[in-house]
């Protein structure tokens, strides 16, 4: 996949507004491979309903998205398999992850599903982001921005050709968002990736190609 448009797009509880003033809703914007984006957003503009629907997760939205020149309205629920394990990547604002389970095995089932990372790798990254004496915890019992650390390396488990990272840094320190936007962008590099952030407020440094405002 080397892009994602949006057509006119917008979430159907907007649908009766007239004052929507957005470089994303109701407009067309291309995102391309191997460039970053930025979407700020105040509360309630349907950031992460922007990424629930590039997703495929949600449909409840107006207008098109396009993979490539294929509508995801057209995909079936096989190719959307296929889209998520080998082209997409999300890290949901919620995480999603499992609190029941260590802070490992959340990675190892992305991992297991993908074979795609090196156990050496996701070791390293562990220690890189602070967290090596948690692998074995349950996320339950780990602080928010610990869980943040834990659902950027389960997102980076896969290969992709875009990433979703959806106010990814909102409750770490400046040291560790520098090293998740370093290790964020090395990998989408490696593979040639575009990333798409959102922010509220904090958002995580990056070198973006454009800044949109939702």
């Amino acid at each position: 996949m080397n892009t994602i448009t949006l057509r006119n797009t917008l979430p159907e509880v907007f649908a009766q507004r007239t004052d929507i003033q957005s470089d994303v809703w109701r407009q067309e914007v291309v995102f391309e491979k191997e460039k970053t984006y930025l979407v700020e957003a105040n509360s309630g503009t349907g950031k992460s309903s922007l990424c629930s629907y590039i997703y495929g997760y949600r449909k409840d939205y107006q207008g098109d998205i396009f993979f490539n020149k294929t509508n995801i309205h057209d995909l079936s629920i096989r190719q959307w398999v296929e889209q998520r394990k080998g082209h997409l990547a999300l890290l949901w604002q919620e995480l999603r992850l499992f609190p029941e389970l260590t802070a490992m095995e959340n990675v190892l089932i992305k991992n297991k599903l993908t074979g795609y990372q090196t156990q050496k790798t996701i070791d390293a990254w562990f220690e890189r982001l602070g967290i090596a004496d948690k692998r074995q915890a349950l996320v339950g019992r780990m602080s928010f921005g610990q869980q943040q650390r834990v659902a950027m390396i389960r997102a980076l488990c896969q290969p992709f050709d875009f990433i979703f990272v959806d106010e990814p840094i909102s409750h770490l320190d400046d040291s560790n968002s520098r090293i998740m936007a370093d290790m964020l962008m090395e990998e989408a590099r490696r593979q040639g990736a575009g990333v798409i952030a959102t922010s509220i407020g904090k958002r995580i440094e990056l070198q973006y190609d454009r800044h949109l405002r939702l």
